[in-house]
Order: C-alpha cells, then sequence, then structure tokens
C-alpha cells in the first residue's frame, strides 16, 4: 500500500471518529452508518485501484519477460543454424580425405589386370602410355600431371607431374623385342650380339630421357624412366637379361650418371610416393588447417549459446522474484483492509509463489 492512501484512509479514519461524536450528541444514528457505509464504499475502491495497479505492474513484467524471450530465441536459432553450417563443412572436409585413401586401396587391383593387358606384344608402346596414364590418375589429381607435354623447343615427353612449381619428366619409351629375342635365342653367338644391341638401345632410350631435364624450364635435376615389366626391370637388377649375364653398372650407374631413375610398375609407385609425399602432407596439412578453424568456430559458437541460455535463466528468475515479492505485497494490502473493516473484507488473498529455475554451476 502506498503512502498516498495510507494518507486518505488516516483522514477518513479522523473524519469518521469526529463525524461519530457529533452524530453521538445528536442522536443522529442512521447518519452515522450512511457514512460508514460510504467509507467501506471509498476502501472498496481503493482496494480496486491498489489490485489494478498491481495487476499492470504484473502485465508489465509479463511482457518485458515475453520479449526478452522472443528475443533470445531469435539469437539462438541463428547460432543453431551456423553450428549446422560449420558441422556440414568438416564432414565434407573429412569425406574428401577418406576417397583419396579408398582410391589409393583401389590402385593395386588396377595395376594387376592392366599387366594382364600388357603381356600382349601388340600395341605395348601405346599401352604403357596407358598404364602410366593410370597409375598417375589413381595417385593424383588431373591438374597435378600432363600427359604428352610439350617443351620450348617442340620436343615432347610422354608425361610430367606437377610438384609445387618443379616438373618431374616422365619418360615410357622402351622396346621389349630384344629382351624377348634374347631370352629366347639358344645360340650363344646370336644371343651375344643382341645383348650388345640390347645394351645400346637401352642407353639410348636413357639418353632419350635424359633431354627432358631442362632446369631453365622449371625440371627437376632428374627425370623418370618407366619400363612397362617387372621382368625386364628385375634382370636389370640382378645382372641378367634373360639367360644372359648382365654389367649392372653399364646400365643402372649409367642411368644414374645421366640422372635418369628407370622404374618399373612396381617401384614407379614407390619412387612417386616418396617424391609426392611432401605434396600430400602439405595438403593435408591445409586440410586439417581448415578443420581445427572449423571446429574453433563451433566452439566459439557453443560459447555463445552458453552465455545467452545462461542470461535467459537470470532473467526467468528475476521475473519470479519480481513476481512473487508483489504478490506478498499484495497479500499485505488485503491483510490492511481485512483490519480497517473489522474483519468484513480482505483476508481472502493467498500467496501463489513461483519457484526460481535452477541454474546448473558450469
Amino acid at each position: 500500500m502506498n503512502r498516498e492512501t495510507l494518507m486518505i484512509i488516516s483522514v477518513v479514519i479522523v473524519c469518521t471518529i469526529f463525524m461519530w461524536i457529533k452524530f453521538r450528541k445528536t442522536d443522529e444514528g442512521n447518519s452515522l452508518t450512511e457514512e460508514l457505509l460510504k467509507l467501506r464504499e471509498e476502501l472498496q475502491n481503493a482496494r480496486l485501484k491498489d489490485r489494478e495497479h498491481l495487476q499492470n505492474r504484473i502485465d508489465h513484467v509479463s511482457k518485458i519477460l515475453q520479449e526478452h524471450t522472443q528475443q533470445s530465441t531469435k539469437t539462438l536459432q541463428g547460432q543453431f543454424r551456423q553450428s549446422t553450417d560449420i558441422i556440414k563443412q568438416v564432414t565434407e572436409k573429412l569425406t574428401k580425405l577418406d576417397e583419396t585413401n579408398t582410391q589409393v586401396m583401389n590402385f593395386s587391383e588396377q595395376l594387376h589386370d592392366l599387366q594382364a593387358i600388357l603381356k600382349n606384344p601388340k600395341g605395348r608402346g601405346v599401352l604403357s602410355e596407358y598404364w602410366l596414364e593410370t597409375m598417375l590418375g589413381h595417385v593424383l589429381q588431373p591438374e597435378q600431371y600432363k600427359m604428352q607435354y610439350t617443351f620450348s623447343d617442340g620436343e615432347i615427353v610422354d608425361a610430367v607431374v606437377f610438384f609445387q612449381k618443379n616438373i618431374i619428366p616422365i619418360d615410357a619409351k622402351f622396346s621389349a623385342d630384344r629382351f624377348n629375342q634374347i631370352a629366347s635365342e639358344k645360340n650363344a653367338k646370336i644371343r651375344e650380339t643382341l645383348e650388345k644391341e640390347f645394351k645400346q638401345d637401352l642407353k639410348l632410350r636413357i639418353d632419350e630421357t635424359a633431354k627432358y631435364i631442362r632446369p631453365s624450364e622449371n625440371t627437376t635435376e632428374f627425370a623418370f624412366m618407366f619400363i612397362p615389366a617387372d621382368g625386364i626391370y628385375h634382370d636389370l637388377l640382378v645382372n641378367r637379361v634373360g639367360t644372359v649375364e648382365v654389367n649392372k653398372l653399364s646400365l643402372m650407374e649409367y642411368a644414374f650418371g645421366k640422372r635418369v631413375i628407370i622404374v618399373s610398375p612396381s617401384t614407379f609407385f614407390a619412387y612417386l610416393q616418396t617424391v609426392l609425399q611432401g605434396l600430400k602432407a602439405f595438403k593435408m596439412e591445409e586440410s586439417v588447417r581448415d578443420v581445427l578453424k572449423k571446429v574453433e568456430q563451433l566452439g566459439k559458437h557453443l560459447g555463445s549459446f552458453e552465455t545467452y541460455i545462461t542470461k535467459l535463466g537470470n532473467n526467468l528468475g528475476t521475473s519470479v522474484s519480481m513476481y512473487n515479492q508483489a504478490y506478498k505485497e499484495f497479500q499485505k494490502v488485503d491483510k490492511d483492509v481485512l483490519k480497517l473493516t473489522e474483519g468484513k473484507v480482505g483476508g481472502s488473498v493467498e500467496v501463489m509463489e513461483l519457484e526460481k529455475p535452477a541454474m546448473a554451476n558450469v
């Protein structure tokens, strides 16, 4: 009950007492009864006004609470949408990494099928280039290599691999005819002649590959010479060509002297993986950094979400406290009315106290 109401009630009581004394002397009981009725009516009106004032305050608090709730809901919905987008991007990045691993696992199966095709001597030259292109396609992106690369003077190498700013030339030219003739020839003299021709032919192939080493055109200081037959490559390593002994130093060392690395279908993959490991590690690092950045953003959004939830809980607690306090004040007004009317009016208000929302400690 506010100060003005108390003053009004006090004045009314004083007037009532004065009038009661006056009317007692004149013995006008009926007039006193009318005045008491008027006093009762005024008290009821004052109670109604206090009720209306209290209801207005409750409505105002409810309106503020509703506005805060709507604003918090909109903010939380925006945070949820952003979090969903970030999770989707992270999932796409992880899916791309998984696809790359799947391609590497399927590589060995593709090699087995191609080896069966290359047993046919017809079209071996074309198929060797096809094999090389297939191997490159399984471990590299299309923009990381190119078949039939042309240099500034018009020379064409079978394939190149782009490694950062460098170019790795790869030559797939190799004739297996002389090797097969040596392996099947029974005459020692003819076999010796074929062996010399084979050595010379192989050196020519090494020289052809070495001419693609052009640092002035951003090539590496070495080149790959791709032999499309693991059997021939193995015989070169163990000093044999078919059944004939061959001086390994005159072939393999000659190739190294020319900065040419001779590889076969099985060893080329290992050499290429070693060379490209730096590139793969670099791209993997970029992908992981991007994923970590997205996860960090997600953590920030979750932190914002927690902040808004905490603010919402605090606002709810404040609103509940205001509601409970207002109801207690209303009960006090009701008790005052009960006393003033000597129990005839009032005393029926019971406090409906609400519980504050429980806030978990984080």
